[in-house]
């Protein structure tokens, strides 16, 4: 695992150097020890499958607000996405910023998704899926959600958004008064 930096502190991509012979390759997606270089005491409590059937999909952008903040670290397993890491930590610098990436099987890169940050994915082709590992258990009383589409955030999705789930729909927009998570 390589980890790399991104413009926003603690976002991170997480680089792969998968072992190939004739059989094919071997790549290790996770590993205790090797995640202390983002996070000293990270511990991995969750861990999640998703698979969305089509091309253009917006999920997102949701969070957990504190005790239950978490960080995520998302990969696409099948196929392709441009998945996004949104600052909503009030006191940060970069303050409503997101980082997007593209994460496919084929590049198996994977994306660090601090604690204070929202987080979203458009899918790039139809029949995506992703693993998630998580530092905190999902909690809906602490869940939190803002629109894909919000002017204050300007995300540049790649292309065109098909669907979107009437409950991402209904999440807020940023307001003047939005305290952040952090």
């Amino acid at each position: 695992m390589i980890v790399e930096d991104t413009e926003i502190d603690k976002v991170k991509v997480i680089n792969s150097e998968p072992f190939i012979d004739e059989r094919g390759y071997f790549n290790r997606i996770f590993s205790q020890e090797e995640l202390k270089s983002i996070e000293e005491d990270m511990i991995i409590e969750q861990m999640n499958y998703s698979m969305t059937r089509f091309k253009g999909t917006v999920r997102g952008l949701h969070f957990q607000y504190p005790p239950h903040a978490e960080i995520k670290i998302v990969r696409c397993s099948k196929g392709s996405i441009f998945d996004v890491a949104v600052d909503l930590r009030r006191t940060s610098p970069t303050f409503l910023r997101w980082h997007g990436e593209i994460l496919s099987a084929e590049n198996m890169k994977a994306l660090v998704v601090p604690e204070g940050f929202g987080h979203g994915f458009q899918s790039l082709e139809d029949n995506i899926e992703m693993i998630y590992l998580h530092t905190k258990s999902y909690n809906p009383d602490f869940e939190g959600s803002l629109r894909y589409d919000d002017l204050k955030i300007a995300i540049e999705w790649p292309i065109d958004v098909s669907f979107v789930s009437q409950k991402d729909l209904s999440a807020k927009y940023v307001t003047d008064d939005f305290e952040g998570i952090l």
